[in-house]
């Protein structure tokens, strides 16, 4: 027996991508897109996120545990999958070789996250013995200085991305699996608004990571400008953009 057959863990599987994680995930790319409007904005969401009564049964119960299962199942649904490109190139079957590896590779990505900017015990990186967590008053520093690491912000530029499809796709999948699209014609626009989705939350995120060291990030100086101008963003002492 296939454990990526059994339906109650397939089902459950699919429901922690959807409920807990997916939610977090949009509340995490708001959250981050405050770094657009400086330190002093951002440190002030984190610090709320640290407010948040029984936080820590929250990240609990409400991420780390989901996470847990939805990382090890989806892993081990990938080690069963029998991809079939090879006689049958459409394009939801390369949508299923896409899902099945950002899986994986969020896998070590969310792990190397949390033990980084959550906890801080990656030795060798800025946030060592520095997290983020506990400290509101310098998230968007110690979060800029890691990113100043070209390496680092390719690294979780590729994990936004690969989050960005994973869950959009992740919503087509729910949605045919559980029957609320049947049709061909549903099935067929929900896909491309589901695409549409990845790209909106991975250019989100994607300008989010980039706004720690570049104000307003990829959006035109000009909007920063004007942002500053009406004081959203924090003055730009040096003049630059």
């Amino acid at each position: 027996m296939k454990f990526s057959n059994t339906f109650l863990l397939r089902k459950l599987h699919q429901l922690t991508g959807i409920v807990p994680l997916g939610a977090f995930f949009f509340v995490h790319m708001f959250t981050n897109s405050k770094a657009m409007s400086g330190a002093k904005v951002f440190n002030s969401a984190v610090e709320d996120i640290h407010h948040i009564p029984y936080l820590l049964f929250v990240e609990i119960f409400g991420i780390f545990l989901p996470l847990l299962f939805h990382s090890i199942y989806g892993v081990i649904i990938s080690s069963e999958a029998r991809p079939n490109i090879s006689n049958y190139g459409y394009g939801r079957n390369w949508f299923y070789i896409f899902q099945r590896v950002t899986g994986v590779f969020l896998f070590f990505f969310i792990f190397f996250h949390l033990l980084n900017l959550r906890f801080g015990l990656i030795p060798g990186l800025e946030s060592y013995g520095n997290p983020v967590a506990g400290n509101a008053d310098r998230a968007f520093a110690i979060v800029a200085a890691e990113f100043k690491n070209i390496w680092i912000l390719i690294f979780y530029i590729l994990g936004i991305l690969a989050t960005a499809w994973h869950l959009a796709y992740g919503f087509w999948l729910f949605a045919v699996d559980w029957g609320i699209l049947i049709g061909e014609k549903a099935q067929k626009y929900a896909l491309y608004a589901c695409i549409g989705l990845a790209i909106f939350l991975g250019a989100v995120g994607v300008n989010a990571a980039i706004a720690f060291n570049t104000p307003c990030g990829l959006f035109p100086k000009a909007l920063c400008s004007e942002l500053e101008k009406k004081q959203i963003v924090e003055p730009n002492k040096s003049g630059k953009f």
